[in-house]
């Protein structure tokens, strides 16, 4: 063992991520599941599969990373962590929609945007992220009336927050999908 506990290791997984040192961080995050495994903790094991997880995805291993994803996701669903839920889901649907495996996406954003728009306390960034992927689906299986519609909401919470990138990639979808 190099780091000791779940919560140190899970703090260098990251550490390691920030500083684009992906190999290290991949086996800060796999030691953390596995003591997390043997201990039970669920709770820091559905973190640590998220952030081992979140490596695949930036080292290009995206069936690893789907796959560490809905472990995480089960977990949260059986603890009722509903907005740790939507937001590994979506995760889910952000990857397999890249893969352009949009049948298998969709379901995920649903999901995601069904948890967020019915919990009072949703982060509006977190929302409008997953309409986004939401959108970008829509728009690539041609149903541009509905993603227009997706972004245009997605706009406005982007607005809310402060993310002029968001608010700007919003304007530009809204104006290519309705021209």
């Amino acid at each position: 063992m190099m780091g000791g506990a779940p919560e140190n290791l899970l703090k260098l997984g990251y550490q390691a991520r920030r500083e684009e040192r992906l190999a290290d961080a991949k086996a800060h995050f796999a030691e953390a599941v596995e003591l997390c495994r043997i201990s039970g903790d669920n709770a820091m094991l559905a973190q640590a599969l998220t952030g081992l997880g979140q490596i695949e995805r930036d080292l290009g291993q995206l069936d690893a990373a789907v796959m560490l994803y809905l472990e995480a996701a089960e977990l949260y669903r059986a603890m009722d962590r509903p907005l740790a839920l939507a937001h590994t889901v979506r995760h889910v649907g952000d990857i397999l929609r890249n893969q352009v495996r949009l049948d298998l996406a969709e379901p995920h954003y649903r999901e995601a945007l069904e948890i967020y728009r019915s919990h009072g306390e949703t982060p509006p960034l977190d929302l409008a992220n997953a309409i986004r992927g939401y959108a970008l689906l829509k728009a690539g299986t041609g149903h541009k009336d509905e993603a227009a519609i997706l972004w245009q909401e997605a706009g406005g919470l982007y607005a809310q927050v402060g993310v002029q990138a968001g608010v700007a990639e919003s304007e530009a979808q809204v104006a290519r999908l309705t021209a």
